[in-house]
């Protein structure tokens, strides 16, 4: 008999590696619709700030990109398989798609939302690296924490001017 196995299951039966496998899996969902929300603000921000705007987006969502690869590589390396459907990244992501009424203040400050959700798990992740041995993940995730630390900042400090 054929054993069958779904895009959000793992092939290993540790109940603590499928936690970490969930938890990488939920960055993997994350990211995909962080980068598309980076992509439709890009295209329609407008105003004032339309062009500072405009060049960070496009950063932020080949950023973006990096790291929903490098994530989903890692799941692949532990031979668990990534998110791969808009409807399971649907499902599983706990960021919201752009609405596409934002202006661009409320762009920025979704972004700021997004960036600190993401942080908040990644740290949870972070510890339930290590209290697994996964060093490699840990690093993976303080390092994308990190770079979305700051980002989050930077548009903080925007949105008080």
């Amino acid at each position: 008999m054929a054993q069958t196995t779904t895009k959000t299951k793992t092939t290993k039966s540790n109940s603590k590696t499928n936690t970490l496998s969930d938890t990488l899996n939920k960055q993997v969902a994350n990211f995909t619709v962080l980068h598309m929300k980076l992509h439709h603000y890009h295209w329609y921000v407008k105003g004032d700030n339309f062009f500072t705007l405009h060049v960070k987006f496009e950063e932020l969502y080949k950023e973006a990109a990096l790291h929903l690869d490098t994530i989903a590589e890692r799941m692949l390396s532990q031979r668990a398989l990534p998110v791969s459907t808009l409807k399971e990244t649907l499902e599983l992501s706990t960021l919201k798609e752009a609405t596409g009424d934002e202006d661009a203040q409320q762009m920025v400050q979704t972004l700021t939302d997004d960036f600190d959700m993401i942080c908040n798990e990644l740290t949870d992740g972070i510890t339930l690296a290590e209290d697994n041995d996964d060093q490699p993940t840990a690093d993976l995730f303080i390092h994308i924490r990190t770079s979305l630390e700051k980002h989050r900042w930077m548009f903080e400090a925007y949105l008080a001017g």
